[in-house]
């Protein structure tokens, strides 16, 4: 097997592509031949020693990938030889095979494209656990998503307009916003031109959202809770500008609003029984063609680091993956 071995976490430039002996999976895990990973943010902090997860050196970084079952260890039951999985386990990815815990390998549909799959759990789990379980959104009502055209944003669009909701979608650019658009929002905002608030404001009637999606962070959280609606609900999903902001607690006081804390690794460690659910409903969802990964694009895994390129200049829109030969 070959895979991109971090030894010294300072950075993409120290990753090296190279060949390692294939493992054998112990008790409770399976070997994966990898067919696609995605590159998500995490991937990005964790070769910086960056991350709250911090492996032991050297490891192999790529949270999710999906591919095919090669051998199981000793206690396996649920997964076989020659099945399909999707799996984020946090390591491992960006390679050509892995060995993946069974019980974080989600079993997928016969015809579930490698690709989708390879960008399907952490984007959509994500969206779903804050929107549905955390925001317990309603079909009335509005939703303000920041971010709108990354790989969580473009999912919280398909999830809200999949429970009825009306969406508004706020990106940096007319091009991601455009983007967006073709995603199913109902109207967009570009945030860049510091003018969102009014625009909120014009496009709720006065109200405000009834709850606002931030994966963003950054000087961007405080004008949006500022705008929030009554008995709104503030969805804190993540810190991708960088900065992790403070906000007044006045403002929720005078709004009788509730800021909300999104954790779904944590969510499902605590709750697998209700993850399992809201897994399966995903897939049903995706069946159902009410949602599907927006790829950005694919390219070969030994262009790995060109990829981490492409997403620190923040010009991916949706998902971008890494696919080895088939």
């Amino acid at each position: 097997m070959h895979a991109w071995l971090c030894e010294n976490p300072i950075g993409v430039e120290a990753l090296t592509w190279k060949e390692l002996p294939t493992p054998t999976p112990a008790d409770n895990e399976v070997l994966i031949r990898i067919e696609a990973a995605s590159l998500n943010f995490p991937d990005v902090l964790i070769v910086q020693n960056k991350y709250q997860m911090k492996p032991a050196l050297p490891f192999v970084p790529g949270s999710e990938y999906a591919g095919i079952v090669e051998a199981i260890g000793k206690g396996v039951v649920n997964l076989k030889v020659g099945q399909s999985v999707a799996c984020l386990s946090g390591t491992g990815g960006f390679g050509t095979h892995t060995l993946a815990p069974a019980n974080l390998c989600l079993p997928l549909p016969s015809g579930f494209d490698s690709v989708d799959a390879a960008a399907f759990i952490m984007i959509y789990a994500t969206s779903y656990h804050a929107l549905v379980d955390r925001a317990q959104l309603q079909a009335h009502e509005t939703v303000f998503i920041m971010g709108a055209a990354g790989g969580v944003g473009t999912s919280a669009i398909q999830i809200a307009k999949a429970m009825g909701a009306k969406v508004i979608a706020a990106a940096s650019t007319q091009e991601k916003c455009d983007f967006c658009l073709t995603l199913g929002a109902d109207h967009v905002i570009n945030y860049s031109d510091n003018q969102f608030r009014d625009k909120l404001k014009e496009l709720t009637g006065g109200k405000g959202p009834d709850v606002i999606y931030d994966p963003v962070g950054g000087e961007f959280t405080e004008p949006a809770f500022r705008s929030i609606a009554w008995r709104g609900r503030y969805l804190v999903v993540g810190f991708a500008s960088g900065p992790i902001p403070s906000v007044p607690l006045n403002l929720p006081l005078l709004k009788g609003a509730s800021l909300m804390g999104v954790f779904w690794g944590d969510f499902a460690k605590r709750e697998p029984a209700n993850n399992a659910k809201m897994m399966q409903v995903l897939l049903d969802w995706y069946q159902q063609k009410k949602i599907k990964p927006p790829i950005d694009r694919t390219m070969p895994m030994h262009e790995l680091p060109a990829a981490y390129q492409r997403m620190n200049s923040r010009a991916v829109m949706g998902k971008l993956v890494m696919v080895n030969p088939s």
